[in-house]
């Protein structure tokens, strides 16, 4: 129902008929762990749920979550930092399936100047730092389109997984007050066809885009569950301001003695 899919649709996806899918969704016939798995696929099921369709099957789950701190997540791990620290100047982040900050890169830190500490105690959530009025809202110049937009998201996520803990997410924040957005400045050169997240820092207004990375083929849920948002300016200012910010931060490290972390980004292990 989730998935908006008839069962002649399933059927012609998965390729098999849909007498026999009838079967299997009635109880009259018993799926194989590989026709489960098959189908999951075609429904594009994340593997957290591949996992709970199999047990509740009868089959032991195929996918395995690991702790990020795994040695076998060692790759993953390296694959994160180096986006991360490879996108600097322009501000990205790592998140795990609740919108947890698992790791960011320096240039976040412009982004998060005046946010209430309370918010940035560990497990960050950066669905609630971005929205809550103790956090970005009230900096945020163009707050209804982009609270819409993240909350699209959101609502997309539960519609995929009805992870309880998404929709509490979903119920907290909808609750926060939406304070009147001030003046949008111009709209910057790809706002016809991209949102950008719009925000008052010390050194101007930034204007970001962004995309958003998964890993292309996990087979560990951990992995399965991880998303790269990656911002990049959306005019030449913004561009500007975070060079600067950036080059002030080398300079406050030249001049303290402070040695930046060779791969120059923050990794919170779970």
């Amino acid at each position: 129902m989730r998935r908006r899919l008839s069962q002649l649709d399933l059927a012609l996806e998965a390729d098999i008929s849909t007498r026999h899918l009838s079967f299997l969704e009635t109880g009259r016939a018993q799926p194989s762990r590989d026709m489960l798995l098959h189908l999951a696929e075609q429904l594009d099921v994340p593997l957290r749920e591949r996992n709970v369709l199999l047990v509740a099957a009868g089959c032991a789950p195929v996918f395995r979550e690991r702790s990020l701190e795994d040695p076998a997540l060692a790759a993953a791990r390296t694959a994160i930092e180096l986006v991360l620290a490879g996108h600097e100047p322009f501000p990205a982040i790592a998140v795990d399936r609740h919108w947890r900050l698992v790791a960011a890169n320096e240039a976040v830190e412009l982004l998060l100047r005046g946010v209430d500490q309370d918010l940035l105690q560990q497990p960050v959530n950066v669905l609630r730092v971005a929205l809550h009025p103790n956090g970005l809202a009230p900096r945020t110049v163009n707050l209804a389109e982009w609270r819409a937009h993240l909350l699209a998201r959101l609502r997309h996520q539960i519609e995929l997984t009805a992870d309880p803990e998404l929709i509490k997410l979903l119920n907290e924040i909808q609750t926060y007050p939406v304070a009147r957005s001030a003046k949008p400045p111009p709209a910057p050169p790809g706002a016809a066809i991209v949102l950008p997240f719009q925000l008052q820092t010390e050194h101007g207004i930034v204007s970001l885009i962004s995309t958003v990375t998964v890993f292309g083929t996990p087979i560990d849920v951990t992995v399965a569950e991880l998303a790269l948002e990656c911002f990049y300016p959306a005019d030449t200012a913004t561009a500007d301001i975070l060079q600067r910010a950036a080059a002030i931060r080398r300079d406050f490290r030249a001049r303290s003695g402070t040695v930046r972390p060779a791969d120059g980004r923050r990794l919170d292990r779970q």
